[in-house]
């Protein structure tokens, strides 16, 4: 997020896509696919916390690399989408492998980039809307090629077993 925070400042100026793009663009939908995989592992209550606390660092650094404007943006649209995703997936857990991670993201991508983009550059001469629906663009193809490299990461990693599962295990 912090990253994403000081890149979102600066228009990706490559192949002309300065009006377009962010360099922020490309670096946010990491925490996404780190979020999936620690609620895939750990379950959806450890998964908040690591939210908060990755919200707190990352707000308190925001606050000294970026514009207030930027950081408060961020901080808000970080903590509504990261939680909103942890809750989707988790409600979609049991599905197809690829479904929770593919549909939490659509969704909570949505929201993160309306929440950051109005907050951040509302009301200013920027092309923040341009920015917002290429934003959008690159969270959905960054989602479908993370899909890759989260199906072989699982494959490796253990499961949290949710609840009915873990309860279950205790009395055998």
């Amino acid at each position: 997020m912090l990253t994403a925070n000081v890149l979102v400042q600066f228009p990706f100026e490559p192949f002309g896509l300065a009006d377009y793009l962010t360099y922020g663009a490309f670096t946010y939908p990491v925490t996404f696919l780190v979020n999936d995989l620690t609620n895939r592992c750990l379950g959806p209550t450890r998964t908040r916390r690591v939210i908060y606390v990755g919200f707190a660092l990352a707000v308190a650094l925001s606050a000294v690399l970026a514009t207030p404007r930027i950081a408060t943006a961020s901080g808000t649209a970080f903590l509504a989408a990261q939680l909103l995703d942890a809750s989707v997936f988790d409600r979609l857990r049991r599905r197809a492998w690829w479904m929770p991670p593919f549909v939490s993201g659509l969704i909570s991508s949505a929201i993160d980039t309306i929440v950051f983009f109005t907050l951040a550059f509302a009301g200013t001469d920027l092309p923040w809307q341009t920015w917002a629906v290429f934003d959008y663009g690159v969270k959905l193809a960054m989602i479908l090629l993370f899909l890759g490299p989260y199906r072989a990461l699982i494959a490796r990693m253990p499961v949290w077993p949710g609840p009915e599962r873990a309860r279950a295990s205790l009395r055998a």
